[in-house]
């Protein structure tokens, strides 16, 4: 990324914008049924640990980021069913240096974000350095350069209350990877810039007989009690749980609010309540779908004898489960359907906001004409085997469980060994690649356990890429010369998902690591999600 000045980055900002609020709808998943009603989820992609916020008549939500780049993806919506993404409040993550290398499962874990005194906070974990403070007046930026409110490894997770009294305190987990213990909740105080921890803290609650691997807290207060929801039992099998004390230290009640009952959600947990301008109650959560990622849901929530109950409680036992399909929230109007974006034409000078980097970014990765994307050919360490490892593959979610993604792409290489293509992006990667080689440009699939397969020479350098992901999480390949003839590829890979993430689709350009640099590339014309029915018999390739 670019140094830029803060001038620059206002009118970037403001650009990014105003592509977001183009109403994109996908092809391949939309929550808004079109009658008032909606179905779960309403974010089909890996939007992990959401939180999020109303501010007058706009919703703002964010998520964990871990190792991709940009950071603290933020999406807006106007009635907590049509999503679309805005920006991110961070460019590159820091330490800069650490970060420029792959980082699977570290950086930003589960973050809070709260309007507090005019002003935007997002504080955000990283389990290996501590608790961060970004602000901002406007959500669209300038974000501040990240403040370390505590260092500290593993912990976790936190959510700030400002008082009735005009006191800070900021709630936490710690992560058992890092911290040496975990199921434990903990309160401190923050100073009056409400960026600094001043104490020790005090343990609120001990999850390990009743609710192991308590973690996520968010904190709020409502009718004289401090509420601490949070999700316990584990991501795919737990359940939510709310605590809630007239005492800001405890001692707290404790009470299950959501587990999956009937339903095939499971582990529904994890999220944010949120009130309506009308007045509803709402709780967003997600769902872990493995190779899928944590996808993002939407419940109904109501209050009974202060406590609340998420989703619909069948048997009146005060604990809800999740709904499927049900009435859209009353936000006093109706809004334009819309998804968080996936094709991209690559017609602008700045790329869709759904794109990231696995690490961060450097200029030489990448450039946009106004007509394509243009990947260099970035040198690749030969002791990188597995191709999850590579810094600058552009990735993007799953945006559904059945879907294709197809991109045209022009190869140019300059050395035997530049590589480009369409990469499924998961802890085993696969992936449909163009190579140079003495006699020319070849097709080629990678497989599982890094295996190539050379497919056939080619006669051009543009080629139409096709990838097919279809349930349960399985994905074959094909190809055209011609965009319209699509010839299919017989070996199929079954998806695993990433570190804590689903898996990712992407684009990528490499070379080998030699002394002599590589002055080759690839254009990039368009990427697009659409449907694609066919389903094929599913094997492994050896």
């Amino acid at each position: 990324m670019k140094k830029i000045t803060l001038l620059l980055f206002l009118t970037v900002s403001y650009s990014l914008f105003t592509i977001a609020q183009t109403n994109y709808v996908s092809k391949v998943w939309v929550a808004d049924n079109g009658d008032g009603t909606y179905k779960n989820p309403v974010i089909n992609a890996d939007y992990s640990d959401p939180d999020a916020i109303r501010v007058g008549d706009d919703y703002y939500m964010i998520a964990s980021s871990f190792d991709a780049v940009p950071c603290l993806p933020i999406l807006h919506s106007k009635d907590l069913v049509n999503w679309t993404i805005i920006g991110h409040a961070l460019q590159r993550q820091i330490p800069v240096d650490h970060f420029s290398k792959v980082q699977h499962g570290n950086g930003i874990w589960a973050s809070a974000i709260r309007y507090h005194n005019n002003e935007f906070y997002i504080y955000y974990p990283d389990p290996d350095f501590g608790i961060y403070l970004t602000k901002a007046k406007n959500i669209n930026g300038p974000w501040s350069t990240p403040t370390l409110v505590q260092a500290g490894k593993g912990l976790i997770d936190p959510c700030p209350l400002w008082d009735d009294n005009g006191n800070a305190y900021l709630v936490h987990a710690f992560a058992g990877s890092r911290a040496g213990i975990k199921s434990m909740i903990m309160i401190k105080k923050l100073n009056a810039a409400s960026d600094k921890v001043i104490d020790t803290g005090v343990f609120v609650y001990d999850g390990h007989k009743d609710d192991p691997t308590i973690e996520g807290p968010k904190f709020y207060k409502h009718n004289g009690y401090y509420y601490i929801f949070a999700p316990a039992g584990g991501v795919k099998t737990g359940w939510q749980l709310v605590l809630r004390s007239k005492n800001i230290y405890g001692p707290y009640e404790r009470k299950v609010v959501m587990d999956q009952g009937s339903t095939t959600i499971n582990g529904p947990h994890q999220g944010a309540w949120i009130q309506t301008q009308t007045g509803e109650d709402w709780f967003l959560h997600f769902q872990d779908k493995y190779a899928y990622g944590r996808v993002v849901h939407l419940q109904p929530m109501q209050w009974k004898d202060d406590w609340p109950v998420i989703g619909i409680d069948k048997d009146g036992d005060g604990k809800g489960e999740p709904v499927l399909t049900y009435k859209k929230p009353n936000v006093g109007k109706v809004y334009p359907i819309c998804t968080p974006q996936e094709t991209d034409e690559f017609n602008d000078t700045t790329l869709g906001l759904q794109w990231q980097w696995q690490a961060n970014s450097s200029d030489n990765w990448s450039r946009l004409t106004g007509k394509e994307l243009v990947l260099n050919a970035i040198p690749v360490n030969d002791s990188i085997k597995n191709y999850w490892d590579i810094r600058n593959v552009l990735s993007q979610k799953f945006p559904a469980e059945e879907f294709t993604a197809i991109t045209k792409v022009e190869f140019h290489p300059s050395m035997e060994g530049d590589k480009t293509g369409l990469m499924i992006l998961s802890s085993e990667s696969v992936s449909l690649f163009l190579i140079k080689k003495e006699a020319g440009i070849y097709l080629g699939l990678r497989g599982l356990n890094n295996n190539e397969l050379v497919i056939k020479r080619l006669d051009s350098s543009i080629i139409y890429l096709k990838a097919t992901i279809n349930k349960p999480a399985v994905c074959s390949f094909s190809y055209s010369e011609d965009d319209k003839n699509f010839k299919s590829i017989p070996q199929t890979f079954f998806i695993k998902p990433g570190r804590w993430i689903g898996a990712k689709i992407g684009l990528f350009c490499i070379s080998k690591e030699n002394q002599k640099a590589s002055y080759g590339c690839a254009y990039f014309d368009w990427f697009r999600i659409n449907k694609d029915n066919i389903k094929k018999k599913m094997y492994e390739m050896r």
